[in-house]
């Protein structure tokens, strides 16, 4: 009972740092906001040195800082981070249009300065993507399938739809390197015929290479260190891009499914990104992301999950609970066919989110649009919006070396908690559906709002 009332557990709250986590809250105290909000003319940085491939083979230009289109930019930050304190003083927010959704519950750290954040990024908030570049490696990404929100934000950016779409790129806020690196995967590394042809080289090249193309063609790279800058990617080779020359990358912000802290997970820097499974052909919310409102007493299933047995905490899973007869907790390696996946899924109480090879999965957002409360069991995973959302108020965390004592702990969740997290889920819904083009506080505009807040906090 203990490990379920209590806040999530600290292996995942521990691990986002105090001003992520206590943005909205403490906005007035974080030391970077303690500065004045005044813009004042910074020095020129020294140029970051490029990667070892752009030094070969491009001459990486010294930063020629455009200071009053620099200063416009800060300025435009600074008003922002003003408004938001002020919404958390005042308690109130401030919109220059009338807002369809406000934020309100439990489930958000602090839904005012949620509500004004959003409302000042889609004020204000611009993204310039590089053109450079030839398909399949870049411009290019999945839209289906498993590592299908790589490819829907990519074309999402790219459709020239977006309201946050800079029309130049001395307007952005934050600048896009569009390359996919499940792309570069399947059309550089196949065929994979022996270990050395898993080594990372060749990714760490073309990565290095584009990168080295953007700085050398413009001062944006340079002037900021790539602290500006960011990628965004669900395979689960997509944290090592940066690995070969870890100085160089240390500002860049990673978008990434994959957002393991003992991996080199960064949550000061780095976003975490929802991973969701696309079936082909679709947009928007698919038979995978379509809810499911079959109210509690309908749901005869105290715990469900399905999949592959790989990871070791999948393994311990399928060795405590596979082969059990017991009909409250069901636990498969295989089903049939999809509709029975997603039955059982809209069926159950609970449904069982463990980690597999990597920390993500798409479960809990299949769990939370079939208004099954998610249970999360995992290590070291840095949860999709945990600066806004406090996943403790609408999921279950058992700790991964008490997965035996699983039955006994969902049985131990009160009626009346379960009624709540149950109503939380389906409250938090809209924040995890795709929808094309992208809407207020849905997905993509949360991905969004990630790298936003991660803007707010550089100051160039």
């Amino acid at each position: 009972m203990a490990v379920v009332e209590q806040k999530m557990s600290c292996h995942v709250l521990t691990l986002v740092p105090i001003f992520l986590l206590l943005v909205y809250a403490l906005f007035a105290v974080s030391p970077f906001i303690d500065r004045k909000l005044s813009v004042t003319k910074s020095s020129t940085a020294a140029p970051t040195a490029a990667p070892p491939s752009a030094a070969a083979g491009v001459t990486v230009l010294h930063s020629r800082r455009n200071a009053s289109g620099v200063e416009r930019i800060e300025e435009e930050l600074a008003r922002a981070r003003a408004a938001i304190r002020e919404a958390i003083r005042s308690r109130s927010y401030r919109s220059y249009k009338e807002e369809g959704f406000v934020p309100r519950g439990a489930v958000y750290r602090n839904p005012i300065a949620f509500q004004q954040s959003h409302i000042e990024m889609v004020k204000r908030f611009k993204v310039w993507t590089y053109k450079e570049g030839e398909r399949p490696l870049v411009h290019r990404a999945p839209m289906n399938n498993i590592y299908s929100i790589e490819g829907q934000f990519l074309d999402e950016m790219e459709s020239g739809k977006s309201p946050f779409r800079a029309r130049t790129p001395d307007e952005a806020h934050v600048f896009y390197l569009p390359f996919s690196v499940a792309s570069i995967i399947h059309f550089i590394y196949q065929p994979i015929l022996s270990k050395k042809d898993y080594d990372r080289g060749r990714l760490h090249r073309i990565v290095d290479d584009y990168v080295g193309v953007v700085a050398g063609k413009y001062p944006y790279w340079n002037r900021s260190g790539g602290a500006d800058h960011f990628m965004v990617s669900c395979h689960d080779w997509a944290p090592e891009v940066s690995t070969a020359n870890p100085k160089f990358y240390s500002k860049f912000i990673r978008v990434l499914c994959n957002a393991n802290t003992s991996e080199g997970f960064r949550p000061s820097r780095d976003a975490s990104l929802p991973e969701l499974y696309l079936q082909y052909g679709q947009l928007g919310p698919t038979p995978t992301q379509s809810r499911s409102d079959r109210p509690p007493s309908n749901r005869t299933i105290l715990a469900f999950f399905s999949g592959g047995a790989h990871g070791y905490i999948r393994r311990l899973l399928f060795d405590h609970w596979k082969n059990q007869t017991d009909p409250q907790v069901q636990v498969f390696e295989h089903l049939p066919n999809r509709a029975i996946y997603t039955a059982k899924m809209g069926s159950s109480k609970f449904c069982l989110c463990p980690s597999g090879y990597e920390v993500a999965s798409p479960r809990i957002v299949e769990a939370i649009n079939h208004g099954c409360v998610p249970v999360l069991i995992s290590a070291n995973y840095s949860l999709p919006f945990a600066e806004v959302l406090d996943w403790s108020e609408f999921t279950v965390s058992v700790p991964v070396e008490r997965i035996g004592e699983m039955k006994e702990i969902l049985e131990g969740v009160s009626e009346e908690r379960y009624l709540e997290m149950y109503e939380r889920v389906k409250g938090v819904r809209r924040h995890f559906v795709l929808n094309r083009p992208a809407k207020a506080y849905d997905l993509l505009h949360m991905v969004l709002h990630s790298l936003w807040l991660r803007r707010l906090n550089v100051r160039l």
